[in-house]
């Protein structure tokens, strides 16, 4: 077999549809498209949807729900992920600095996924119970998240606006 007796397979190549060329082709006159109307005509087609100015269904229909704006803030992890880590003491900041978790994230979970064999220490990161079982199952350990405290300047009750501006102030 040479170079120059190589052909495309059977049936792989087909001609391309030359319309509006004459009666003989089969595609003459009105090129395929039929008698009159709106597809027949040069963009003349309606838009996904469009039912003819009948309300279309997807506007007929209630919508429903939201996407929370705070989903973007958390975050999770897998045992392989703290696996890969080779850290013996986790927290947020060295998930971020690892590039495990982005810079937004705020809270991270640590769900059972995958095998752990290190020893690791959780700091101030919530894990699932499956998580957690494993964790300690290899020797390390979970501390619990420390509830946060109220920043300076922030409202604390009722009548505390001043009191908070003026330690927002001091401080």
């Amino acid at each position: 077999m040479e170079l120059n007796q190589i052909k495309p397979g059977a049936g792989s190549k087909k001609d391309r549809r030359r319309v509006g060329r004459g009666i003989g082709s089969g595609l003459g006159k009105t090129a395929g498209r039929g008698h009159k109307g709106q597809k027949s005509r040069a963009g003349g087609y309606h838009k996904v949807g469009f039912e003819g100015g009948q309300m279309p269904l997807q506007r007929r229909l209630p919508k429903r729900g939201f996407k929370s704006a705070q989903l973007k803030y958390n975050g999770e992890v897998t045992l392989t992920d703290l696996e890969r880590l080779g850290a013996g003491e986790v927290d947020l900041l060295t998930l971020k600095a690892a590039g495990v978790v982005r810079e937004i994230i705020r809270h991270v979970k640590v769900i059972k996924s995958g095998e752990l064999t290190r020893k690791v220490a959780l700091k101030g990161i919530v894990a699932t119970a499956g998580a957690k079982a494993a964790i300690e199952a290899a020797g390390g350990s979970v501390e619990a998240v420390a509830a946060a405290a109220v920043k300076p300047g922030k409202l604390v009750g009722k009548g505390a606006k001043s009191s908070a501006v003026a330690a927002g102030k001091s401080a």
